[in-house]
C-alpha cells in the first residue's frame, strides 16, 4: 500500500501542461537537425532568436534541442541496459500515422524493431547518433 503525496509546507503541488523538449547532444548539428526534419517531420523553431544552438525542432508543442558535442571524435556511445540514463525518446501518433511511420522509416532503410505493449503499439529505431527513438499509438482501433 503506497502512500498518498502530501503537498510540501509552504508550497502547494507543481502543476505541469506536458513535455517540452528533450536535450540531445549529436556529432553533427546541421546533419541532426536536417534528419530530425525529413525523416520525422519536425518543424525548426525559434532560429531567428537563437541561431543554431540549440537547434529546436518540434512535433506540436514537444520535441528536441539538439546541442553540439564539443568533441565529436571523443564521443561515446549510448550507454547500455544496465547504466542510469534515458532510455528512449517517445512520439505519439495516432493509427494513421503510426503505419505512415512504419512504411515511410522502411522506404528510407530504417531498421526498426516492433513491439505490442498491449494498451499501445511502438515500433523503436536510431538517430544518425545512435539515441534510441519510439513511435507509439494507443489508437489500436478496438
Amino acid at each position: 500500500m503506497s502512500a498518498v503525496p502530501q503537498d510540501p509546507p509552504g508550497g502547494g503541488r507543481i502543476d505541469l501542461e506536458g513535455l517540452d523538449h528533450v536535450a540531445l547532444m549529436v556529432r553533427d548539428l546541421a546533419a541532426s537537425a536536417a534528419w530530425y526534419q525529413e525523416v520525422l517531420g519536425l518543424e525548426r523553431h525559434y532560429a531567428d532568436v537563437w541561431g543554431d544552438v540549440p537547434t529546436v525542432l518540434l512535433a506540436g508543442s514537444t520535441g528536441v534541442a539538439l546541442f553540439p558535442l564539443r568533441e565529436p571524435e571523443r564521443a561515446k556511445p549510448s550507454p547500455a541496459g544496465d547504466t542510469v540514463a534515458m532510455s528512449h525518446l517517445a512520439f505519439r501518433t495516432d493509427a494513421r500515422g503510426y503505419a505512415g511511420a512504419k512504411a515511410a522509416l522502411a522506404a528510407r532503410g530504417i531498421e526498426v524493431s516492433e513491439q505490442d505493449h498491449v494498451v499501445s503499439h511502438s515500433i523503436y529505431f536510431a538517430d544518425p547518433d545512435g539515441h534510441r527513438l519510439e513511435i507509439t499509438t494507443y489508437d489500436l482501433g478496438g
